[in-house]
């Protein structure tokens, strides 16, 4: 957990500084803060998922089968996110969080608390960095990870406030989660599964990078189930079909 803590007072720390050099900077330029935050998301995005077409895991799918997978997490993911009403949930955490702390009229306190809370738990390096951390192999991954959240948090509070410092929360219990199943259950998790969450979270960057750049707004935490469900089904897909 040492990675996942350092991770947490990274966010912190940025959001203090963004919120901190916030009030002299102009809507022009947080709104360009944003949009470039935007632009690197969606390449981040895009970037992860390259991992559909990793030689690992096509051959131990098949091919074509990835692209497949992928539909099936994010169709059945959001449909039991839908249910579960998880985009609303987390709304309502924000809402809540925002009448304890935020000043009044803060309304950007829950878009802070909601888009930083989903880029910063989706992504490969939270998962790859959490599980090593939990197995004891290293915490470099989640170092590297708090670093470039740290920058990221003085750039969105800048725009968005205190709502980010609320994210550390978010962080704190992902990857806490994704750290003890590294320390239960060991290296369970197969190349071929972890690019299969790593694809699933590319898309959800790239919905993140749509959102934040004002193209369209999806319901990116009613698909988190899609996370879960990917390397289940990369599962189902090598031992049965």
């Amino acid at each position: 957990m040492i990675g996942t803590l350092v991770n947490v007072l990274t966010i912190l720390l940025g959001t203090f500084i963004g919120v901190a050099v916030g009030s002299k900077i102009s809507n022009k330029t947080r709104t360009l803060i944003t949009d470039a935050l935007g632009l690197v998301t969606f390449i981040s995005g895009a970037s992860a998922c390259a991992a559909l077409w990793n030689s690992s895991y096509v051959k131990a799918v098949g091919s074509g089968k990835p692209i497949l997978i992928t539909l099936g997490a994010l169709l059945i993911g959001g449909v039991l996110g839908s249910l579960l009403r998880i985009e609303e949930r987390l709304d309502r955490v924000g809402e809540r969080l925002k009448l304890r702390f935020a000043s009044e009229g803060d309304s950007d306190f829950v878009t802070g608390f909601v888009t930083a809370s989903l880029i910063f738990v989706i992504g490969p390096m939270a998962i790859l960095g959490s599980i090593s951390d939990g197995l004891g192999n290293g915490n470099e991954l989640l170092i590297l990870k708090s670093i470039m959240d740290g920058f990221a948090a003085i750039a969105f509070a800048a725009a968005l406030g205190w709502g980010v410092a609320a994210s550390a929360l978010s962080v704190l219990i992902y990857q806490g989660a994704w750290s003890a199943v590294g320390a239960i259950l060991g290296s369970v998790l197969q190349d071929y599964q972890i690019d299969a969450i790593t694809g699933v979270g590319g898309l959800l960057l790239i919905g993140i990078g749509l959102k934040l750049l004002n193209i369209r707004s999806i319901a990116i935490g009613d698909m988190l189930p899609a996370l879960f469900i990917a390397p289940i089904l990369a599962t189902v897909v090598t031992t049965v079909l």
